[in-house]
């Protein structure tokens, strides 16, 4: 990771970054290279998940429109194994397309064509939410009745055993436990999540509200923990 100034240097961050353009992969490369990143690149899905289990990538440049596979298969491929964060690059626009990349566990979608610094940010936000939560805070464990959030590790044991979260559903959860008892708005959560550009993709949270349930509430149809309250945003309650 990037060490702040002062710090004794750490390891750079390393960037794999998935995509058939030449000229949007020496973009990138040049881009990340300049800001001390670690760049690796592989132009198609078959390479990229070689790649990934080779590199050990902090995180993932992803383009959906590969020429052996969809995007989507490769975040799959992925996700069968890594937590790393991945930042879906791609000329999809539609509303379905992005929550199909998000479900299958992307932490966030940018359309081309896109700005490199917003991108930038996207990506640094991506690895910040990956990082461990630093020691010394006052509660790092919470437990309810049905399930337990551990902050510090990012885990969540519910029956004794270990509940699989994608990327984007723990962050949701961690957002919503953090507030535990506060209304957390739409457009917080949209931009807590995904980024700062999103805002009214109230779908999204849909989506990934009902897998939380289903994983972690008792009844899903009758949730006790996370509440919606309509028009405005969710609550977490223990």
């Amino acid at each position: 990771m990037l060490s702040p100034t002062g710090d004794t240097p750490r390891t750079p961050t390393r960037v794999l970054v998935i995509d058939d353009e030449p000229q949007i992969v020496r973009a990138l490369v040049i881009n990340l290279k300049a800001r001390h990143y670690a760049v690796d690149a592989a132009h198609d899905g078959a390479t990229a998940l070689q790649l990934a289990a080779a590199r050990h990538p902090d995180v993932i440049v992803l383009d959906l429109g590969l020429p052996d596979m969809d995007g989507v298969e490769v975040i799959k491929g992925l996700r069968g194994w890594t937590r790393v964060p991945i930042l879906v690059l791609s000329a999809r626009h539609s509303s379905d397309e992005k929550v199909e990349a998000l479900d299958a566990g992307a932490d966030d979608y940018v359309t081309k064509p896109f700005g490199m610094d917003e991108l930038l940010a996207r990506l640094r936000a991506a690895v910040r939410r990956a990082e461990p939560v630093p020691g010394g805070e006052d509660e790092v464990v919470v437990e309810t009745a049905d399930f337990t959030v551990d902050l510090a590790a990012k885990k969540v044991g519910r029956n004794g055993k270990d509940v699989r979260l994608t990327p984007t559903e723990w962050h949701l959860l961690e957002v919503l436990v953090r507030n535990t008892g506060r209304l957390v708005g739409q457009k917080q959560l949209l931009q807590e999540v995904w980024g700062p550009s999103y805002g009214t993709e109230t779908n999204y949270l849909r989506v990934y509200m009902a897998q939380l349930r289903r994983k972690l509430e008792a009844d899903p149809a009758h949730p006790r923990h996370f509440i919606t309250e309509p028009g405005m945003g969710y609550r977490f309650e223990r």
